[in-house]
């Protein structure tokens, strides 16, 4: 048996930085990792898929080219294979950044296997057995594939494997109109490939406004992806060109490729959480406390096997708060964390607090302010005028409870409002900020002056 200060099960965005701060601190670690160090983030999440998106806006932007005055002598074509490779590239650096940080980190011994508990302290790697009074898990999630009727006897694609294609679908069809089946749907639209949405909700990304969620249609419809939305029974069968898709007895849609986007799962199905006694929910996600301790003294869950937060950034402030309360006397709290996210379709939504679906269930009295991005200059002198700003706020207390950006640059704009919540400065104070012209950012001020108590 061999003893250890600290095991960290994982090597995503929390464990390697988590591991850093625990040997810095005098600890001895124990690093697993079963796969590739870097986790979902590095390998087949946000570093390859916004590479894909970055090809897919040069070639969209490229054929808008005449809008802008600028001539091509052709047509702007594809080349599926330069394109893998430049987002392999960029996933395989990313990751041997993060293999050579861990394993030149003094303190720090590195097992490459699958991590089992064996109890409340203990954890075999393969042939070896560890022991340590702390133990972090960081085993993130993968994509959750539910059963379908003729599932079992089509090719299929999901998130991690569709990187690996290296020629352009003829048709993809798309089941699932959340977050990561949109990326994909109109960056292989952008491609060149027909494109088919398939999306059993009455409408997509069901966690935004009604608003939002129809904007976002309207851009996706606008560049040619069909949309198929309170989608019923769906059901699948080989077929000569491909693969045959019928939803409620209609016709079948022919692809040629098939992508399930319909949700992911914990990585904590083989883990051997019964042998440590540490509970998790109905869907296999670790339960965690405030400070993200689980039913067990001694055992942390961090990232996306805990079920409080599904990205690379909410995994990363797992790691402070862990760091902050172990190391530094401090008493952090998830709850305290104001959800922020972004839908990398193009133009991008930049998201943070409340919808105004849910600040109206709060109770609150609300006051609600819209701007088109027709009338952001920004916007307007780049020819991407899709989306609108949307704030909502508390009309008592006047503080901010939550914004969408959708459209052009919002990702990053949505960043002065995050931080002004975070901050807890009430909205007459920044409404009387000077942001630099021109902006999208710019605008926030503008909306802020036009909050109007909400209506209906």
């Amino acid at each position: 048996m061999m003893r250890f200060d600290a095991i960290v099960i994982g090597a995503g965005q929390a464990g390697p930085a988590l591991a850093a701060r625990l040997t810095t601190a005098g600890m001895t670690v124990a690093m697993v990792e079963r796969k590739f160090v870097g986790g979902t983030c590095v390998n087949v999440g946000c570093m390859p898929t916004k590479t894909l998106v970055a090809s897919a806006r040069a070639a969209h932007v490229a054929r808008r080219g005449t809008d802008y005055g600028v001539l091509f002598d052709g047509p702007v074509r594809v080349d599926m294979g330069k394109v893998r490779e430049r987002a392999r590239t960029v996933a395989l650096n990313a990751r041997g950044n993060v293999d050579a940080w861990l394993r030149g980190m003094r303190g720090l011994t590195f097992f490459a296997g699958h991590a089992c508990l064996e109890g409340a302290d203990r954890v075999r790697v393969g042939g070896d057995l560890l022991t340590a009074p702390r133990i972090f898990l960081n085993v993130g999630g993968r994509t959750a594939i539910p059963p379908m009727p003729g599932l079992d006897k089509v090719p299929y694609l999901t998130s991690s494997t569709i990187l690996q294609l290296d020629r352009l679908p003829r048709h993809l069809v798309v089941v699932g109109g959340s977050y990561i089946g949109l990326e994909f749907a109109q960056m292989y639209r952008r491609f060149g490939a027909a494109v088919t949405i398939i999306e059993r909700g009455p409408r997509l990304v069901a966690r935004e406004d009604d608003d939002v969620s129809e904007a976002i249609r309207g851009i996706l419809e606008g560049e040619g992806i069909t949309v198929r939305t309170s989608a019923g029974r769906t059901s699948f069968a080989p077929h000569p060109d491909g693969i045959a898709v019928t939803v409620d007895d209609d016709d079948a849609i022919i692809g040629s490729h098939l992508l399930i986007a319909v949700g992911r799962r914990p990585n904590t199905d083989d883990l051997g959480l019964e042998s440590a006694g540490v509970a998790t929910d109905e869907r296999g996600y670790i339960t965690v406390d405030d400070g993200l301790r689980t039913s067990v003294p001694g055992i942390w869950a961090l990232g996306d096997c805990n079920g409080r937060g599904a990205f690379t950034h909410t995994a990363y402030n797992d790691y402070e708060i862990v760091a902050a309360n172990l190391l530094d006397g401090e008493a952090r709290k998830v709850s305290s964390r104001i959800p922020g996210y972004a839908l990398y379709i193009d133009p991008p939504l930049g998201r943070v607090g409340l919808t105004e679906r849910e600040a109206r269930a709060s109770g609150r009295r609300i006051e609600v302010a819209t701007r088109p991005m027709t009338r952001v200059g920004r916007a307007v002198e780049r020819g991407e005028t899709a989306g609108f700003i949307k704030l909502v706020a508390d009309a008592d207390s006047r503080q901010i409870l939550g914004a969408a950006i959708l459209g052009i640059e919002g990702d990053e704009a949505i960043h002065g409002i995050l931080d002004a919540m975070n901050a807890g400065t009430p909205y007459p104070v920044l409404q009387w900020a000077v942001p630099i012209h021109p902006t999208v950012s710019e605008l926030i001020p503008t909306v802020i002056g036009s909050l109007r108590p909400a209506v209906g």
